[in-house]
């Protein structure tokens, strides 16, 4: 059986309930019996001292046992004395033995001039009492007693009447409790069920659920992180649509062309003379689809948990070296300055084939975007004692600021035409992003129009020359 958050803290409210009751009625005996009870032990033993203190030896008079039975009359206890100790029953309102009272190792006692206190239950009387005897003594004989003795009857009565009151308070209490917590619990409880419902509704596939918010607290910062979290949810559910319809649209305007160029070709439609342009188009929208679905599967890769880099320590400035031979003609083609200032102390751990891969993505994107007679600066230096920061810096058309938080989202394009021309797949600088994350390192773009591009990778190094 299933037991709801808010029984359950009802449970545990009756629990601690219980148990403090159980805690404090076994404290008030302890109170009770520690200080009530020897509270009374001591001032009857020091009253019986007090009237000790009036008998001057000799035969116990008759006044004496007169004023302390006197006394015995407006104390609030029973006291009496007698000249024998024998003669004790004679001066209770009960007929009894007065061995019940005094034994004879209580007599010995008396004797050396002790004090008897006893507590319980005194078969003659048929009572529980507390008993202070003080001895009369004159020289070595025992002339008399004082005996002071209260019924616990009294204290039985008097802890009952507490016990009935403290019971019947408890019990009201707990009532007064049970139904104002359980008002309480169930409003601090109904943010949960709210969660609860609303989290149940996310599974179901409504991303925009919400709760309301609530007040600074652990509840309302859960309720905040929930809202959080369905937000996220529903944010990478839109770029998973996003990501897909571009998908879509990437791959449908090449196999557009494809389609398109091959049915004019085998059904005679294309002039002979155009045939070989067509096989050409046909075979460029093949290797961008090729691009983009090798840029896609890189992403996955990255991305994955199972992917590893194959990192083996080797000097920065001569992959970058290999990078830009590898463009080099390009550049040469097109009519750009290229210039380089590495720093060849820079070592670093890093897989060779992937950094390669971030450097040809930047320098492409540099090419692409610099007109002739422009310049591409590439530079490696030591930054902060503890990393290589690599800089692909062009003079080309620059981002506009608006675009800037947005370029290394996939298939995101400033110029989408111009672009699309070119041949770019818009995943470029998310692969390098991604790929400079796996190193350790970070990726930062910097740009203005009309001014430039700066793309920066930094990678944490191993060795360098701080001289």
């Amino acid at each position: 059986m299933k037991i709801g958050l808010s029984r359950k803290m009802s449970i545990a409210l009756v629990l601690a309930f219980t148990v403090s009751t159980v805690y404090a009625t076994l404290f008030s005996y302890f109170l009770y019996e520690r200080l009530y009870v020897n509270s009374l032990k001591t001032e009857m033993l020091e009253t019986g001292r007090r009237l000790a203190n009036s008998y001057n030896g000799g035969s116990v008079s008759g006044s004496f046992i007169d004023d302390v039975n006197w006394f015995g009359e407006k104390s609030q206890f029973e006291v009496f004395a007698v000249k024998n100790p024998r003669e004790l029953s004679m001066c209770l309102p009960f007929e009894v033995d007065y061995q019940a009272l005094i034994s004879g190792e209580d007599r010995e006692t008396l004797l050396k001039g002790e004090t008897v206190y006893k507590k319980g239950h005194v078969e003659r009387l048929n009572r529980d009492v507390i008993s202070v005897v003080i001895p009369l003594l004159d020289g070595k004989r025992l002339e008399g007693v004082i005996y002071l003795y209260y019924p616990l009857a009294n204290l039985s009565e008097m802890i009952f009447r507490y016990s009935i009151y403290w019971i019947g308070g408890a019990v009201l209490f707990l009532l007064i409790a049970l139904t104002v917590g359980n008002k309480w619990l169930k409003r601090a409880i109904y943010p949960l069920k709210e969660m609860q419902t609303a989290a149940r509704d996310l599974s179901d596939g409504n991303l925009s659920v919400r709760v309301a918010d609530y007040p600074d607290d652990e509840i309302g910062r859960l309720a905040h992180t929930f809202n959080e979290m369905a937000e996220s949810i529903e944010k990478e559910d839109e770029k998973k649509k996003e990501f897909l319809a571009n998908v879509s649209h990437e791959l449908r305007t090449p196999l557009s062309y494809i389609k398109g160029y091959t049915e004019a070709i085998q059904t005679g439609l294309a002039p002979p003379e155009d045939k070989e342009k067509f096989n050409r188009i046909i075979l460029r929208e093949a290797k961008r689809m090729e691009r983009l679905v090798e840029d896609l599967l890189d992403l996955a890769k990255f991305e994955s948990k199972e992917f590893s880099l194959k990192k083996l320590p080797v000097p920065l400035a001569q992959i970058i070296e290999e990078s830009i031979e590898k463009v080099k003609q390009r550049v040469l083609q097109k009519g750009i300055h290229l210039e380089f200032r590495l720093n060849y102390d820079l070592i670093a751990e890093v897989d060779e084939e992937r950094l390669e891969q971030m450097l040809l993505n930047l320098l492409d994107n540099a090419i692409r975007h610099t007109e002739k007679g422009g310049t591409i600066t590439v530079s490696l230096t030591l930054k902060d004692q503890a990393f290589g920061l690599i800089t692909i810096a062009d003079t080309g058309h620059g981002i506009p600021a608006e675009d800037l938080n947005k370029i290394t989202e996939r298939f995101y394009r400033v110029n989408k035409a111009r672009t699309r021309k070119e041949g770019g797949t818009g995943l470029g600088l998310p692969i390098v992003e991604s790929l400079a994350k796996l190193h350790g390192g970070t990726f930062h773009i910097e740009s203005e129009i009309g001014k430039g591009t700066t793309a920066s990778i930094s990678l944490p190094i191993i060795s360098a020359s701080f001289q």
